[in-house]
């Protein structure tokens, strides 16, 4: 009893899921649904398009920085440059004059403006290769930077371009669908299948025809026109034959069909006659 029952209820979900699955393609298969699906599709391309260029939009910023920090740190090495040529000029004339007083080597050594010199030289020189050391790692962040974007602007353009061909496929989709529908349609329809009604109403108004002219025949059996026209018949047929009668005595044929006819009467009329 409870597998009856199982079994019961699973072929009632059969029917219903494939009465479901039914509507279902009729509703896929209508060219309205299949444009705002395709339309749809299009809306979420074209919102991750532009998530992409956000993206992307991002990198760019980033390089653009680096290009400025570039900048920045290549005058700062310029000026770098210079102070440390300055420092090294201030040290050579201080070396210089020390040695026209007549100061040892461990006495220049010593002294304190060839010491400040010489910590601003080596500070400036610290300083300056730290920073050639930075520009040269921002120039291959920067080399990446662009690399990857040239890629990314492919990848957009790409997208761009499946974005027309998905509005392309949906224009000739919906083309082809009201075509096959059409088609379908006419094909039933002289097959005799079709079930859009105009059958129907064809053959209800043959069918009424039919009616119409019973009735009719009816009616006029009924009040006995049948029997008029037959009569209408008769007589047109005898005044026919009398004017043909009529024509043949004016041409001169009724005189020789007359004789044979009285001929004919006189022969009857002896052999009809009784013997006395």
């Amino acid at each position: 009893m409870f597998k009856a029952i199982t079994r019961w209820f699973k072929a009632v979900g059969y029917l219903l899921t494939g009465q479901i699955d039914s509507a279902r393609r009729v509703i896929d298969t209508n060219p309205h649904v299949i444009k705002a699906k395709y339309d749809e599709i299009v809306r979420d391309k074209i919102s991750r398009i532009h998530q992409y260029k956000q993206a992307v939009a991002g990198l760019i910023a980033q390089e653009e920085k680096k290009i400025a920090k570039v900048k920045n740190l290549t005058e700062e090495v310029a000026n770098l440059e210079r102070l440390k040529a300055g420092a090294l000029a201030k040290a050579k004339q201080t070396v210089e004059q020390l040695k026209t007083s007549g100061k040892t080597q461990e006495q220049i050594h010593a002294d304190e403006d060839y010491k400040r010199c010489l910590s601003a030289f080596n500070d400036f020189s610290s300083t300056l290769g730290e920073k050639q050391e930075r520009i040269t790692e921002l120039e291959q962040d920067i080399g990446e930077y662009r690399k990857n974007i040239s890629d990314h602007k492919v990848q957009l353009q790409q997208l761009l371009r499946d974005v027309e061909k998905v509005k392309s496929e949906a224009a000739d989709t919906v083309a082809d669908v009201i075509t096959s529908k059409q088609e379908k349609e006419l094909a039933e329809t002289l097959a005799g299948i079709a079930q859009d009604g105009t059958a129907e109403e064809l053959q209800g108004l043959r069918d009424m025809r039919q009616e119409l002219k019973a009735e009719a025949k009816v009616t006029r059996e009924l009040a006995g026109t049948d029997t008029k026209a037959q009569e209408a018949e008769f007589l047109e047929y005898a005044r026919q034959s009398q004017s043909s009668s009529e024509f043949d005595a004016l041409i001169g044929l009724a005189s020789e069909t007359e004789d044979k006819s009285k001929s004919t009467g006189t022969t009857d009329k002896k052999d009809t006659a009784l013997p006395e």
